[in-house]
């Protein structure tokens, strides 16, 4: 797989008939970007043109350079928050000038990471957060907006410094609620949620937006009390290099964020892939989206990443291919341009509903419903990663949902599955002996056993604690290990294997090994073990096996084994 700057493939094969469906999709796409990328930048605690700025310049990087036709790459909820967080670690207290320069540079370092990580094919690392911890991941960092936007809600002039802080601040300040604020709001949500129930296909943000400058305007709400947006800088970002004096604060929370940033891009473009499109290619996607934030660093942008909903209303809308985003692109340059002077009417408590939400879905119990069904360990491992960002911070939440992601995995090598076979009646047919067959036939004699997965130095100890348990409630004279889900012995579990053999022959009963994989049987045949099994214990299927034993049992010829006193 090619680690160079990819090249877009799409202008070179463009047909004319794809220009309408192409600018419909852009057009409607903006309609939810231009809203949105305002208020992830007041998520972020940023100037909401930089919000702006970020729908711009990385979403025109990635429609030249990425591989996902639908993706729609600016910003998210996620890595707003987590931008946030990192802001306030590395420039507690900064100006808006100073909080702006950090962020820039922390685009700039995203990129870098998200570059290198495609430059050495890193792709496979998105693998190691599962989904169940990425939904409690999701669903605590939702937790964490709401609470950061009551007081826009609320009109109360509380700053965020914590999920439990700033509840317990609220409820300390409730007397103090700005009446003409909170209506603003009850009305912005009603508007919301009645066009989302009512009217799905209407751009219920930007309708949001409208109503809410109209209403800033016409009524003159900001002499009023109810804070508004203020001034928006008019015009196109300059190029403008960052100061990368704070990197030694900012690295730790670039890693995070790339890694949020590639997650949730690759979810989304895999979402909503079509059938005639390829899927997006994960080492090509980081190049793509490590490009994207660098070129937005140097344009006074925060970090970028493909978001969900919008690419889900720009494939929806009928994209056919990256021309959409390059039409919102435009329209979002238009807005920067001509309606910035606009925007600055607009009150901070329609952004903070926006926000609210839009952040609503992350807090749903679909997915952990779903999750339960299935395993109840999971489910906890989702609650952990939710309580991790709430009560740790949302940078330190994304080490919990790795740590657990990847202890995940530890427990998973360290308890494989283990289980006796029986026949069912009448046929050649084997499967676990559980309550559900308990018809299954019990050879007299031999015990079948089935474990799966590669067998290793974390894996071993347990399938032996668990043979011998076994072993030692059925007392065979043969133990014929099934191996067929088995796709390779580690040293030290053939070390395992041998000790079980050498203890299982001290006791008068034979190791058989059969439906051996072409590697492990290849590992086996080149230890001592193969040479003391010998063709007499190591069966082509399962069938051959029993066989052989039945017909040994039926003529009274003993089961081979080895001998029984103890080998150098």
């Amino acid at each position: 797989m090619t680690t160079a700057i990819p090249k877009a493939s799409w202008p070179s094969g463009y047909r004319r008939e794809w220009l309408r469906p192409d600018v419909i999709a852009g057009v409607t796409t903006a309609a939810v970007v231009i809203p949105k990328a305002m208020a992830y930048a007041s998520i972020a605690g940023l100037p909401v043109n930089m919000g702006l700025y970020v729908a711009l310049v990385p979403m025109l990087v990635y429609a030249l350079l990425g591989t996902s036709r639908p993706l729609s790459v600016s910003s998210t909820s996620t890595i707003a928050i987590l931008t946030a967080g990192q802001l306030a670690a590395a420039v507690p207290n900064g100006s808006p000038m100073e909080l702006a320069t950090a962020a820039a540079a922390l685009a700039l370092l995203t990129g870098a990471v998200l570059l290198l990580a495609g430059f050495l094919r890193l792709g496979f690392l998105a693998n190691f957060i599962s989904d169940p911890v990425l939904t409690g991941f999701k669903a605590g960092l939702g937790a964490v907006i709401v609470a950061s936007q009551l007081p826009a809600l609320l009109g109360l002039p509380i700053d965020h410094s914590g999920f439990f802080q700033d509840i317990w601040d609220l409820l300390q300040h409730l007397a103090e609620i700005d009446t003409q604020t909170l209506i603003l709001a009850v009305c912005m949500f009603v508007l919301i949620f009645g066009l989302e129930r009512f009217v799905p296909r209407a751009p219920a943000p930007l309708m949001a937006i409208v109503l809410g400058i109209a209403s800033s305007g016409l009524l003159g709400l900001s002499q009023s009390g109810v804070a508004v947006v203020g001034r928006i800088p008019a015009g196109l970002p300059l190029p403008d290099f960052p100061d990368m004096s704070l990197i030694g604060s900012l690295w730790p929370g670039a890693l995070g964020i790339a890694l949020m940033s590639f997650i949730e891009s690759i979810a989304a473009g895999h979402a909503f892939t079509r059938a005639h499109d390829s899927l997006p290619v994960p080492n090509r996607e980081l190049v793509a989206l490590g490009a994207a934030n660098i070129a937005g660093g140097c344009f006074q942008a925060f970090p970028a990443g493909g978001g969900t909903s919008q690419t889900a209303v720009n494939s929806g809308a009928g994209a056919r291919t990256q021309a959409a985003a390059l039409v919102t692109v435009l329209l979002v340059a238009t807005t920067l341009l001509v309606l910035a002077p606009v925007f600055s009417l607009l009150p901070q408590a329609v952004l903070a509903a926006i926000v609210v939400t839009t952040s609503l879905s992350l807090l749903g119990t679909k997915d952990f419903r779903a999750i339960s069904r299935v395993r109840l360990t999971e489910l906890l491992w989702a609650l952990a990663a939710s309580a991790g960002v709430i009560i740790l911070g949302t940078l330190e939440g994304i080490l919990v949902a790795v740590a657990i992601s990847v202890m995940t995995l530890f427990y998973e090598a360290n308890h494989p599955p283990l289980y006796a076979l029986g026949r069912k009646p009448g046929t050649g047919v084997f499967r676990p002996l559980t309550g559900e067959h308990p018809g299954d036939e019990v050879i007299p004699g031999l015990l079948i056993v089935r474990t799966e997965g590669r067998m290793t130095f974390a894996s071993a100890p347990r399938v032996r604690e668990r043979l011998w348990k076994l072993i030692d409630e059925v007392r065979p004279q043969v133990l014929l290990l099934e191996c067929s889900a088995i796709p390779d012995f580690e040293y030290t579990a053939l070390r395992a294997l041998m000790g079980l053999e050498e203890k299982l022959g001290e006791r008068g009963i034979a190791l058989w090994l059969a439906t051996l994989n072409p590697e492990a049987l290849r590992v086996v045949r080149r230890s001592p073990l193969g040479e003391i099994l010998g063709p007499d214990r190591m069966f082509h299927n399962l069938r051959e096996a029993v066989d052989a034993y039945e017909n040994r049992s039926s003529t009274g010829t003993p089961a081979p084994h080895v001998r029984t006193e103890t080998r150098a």
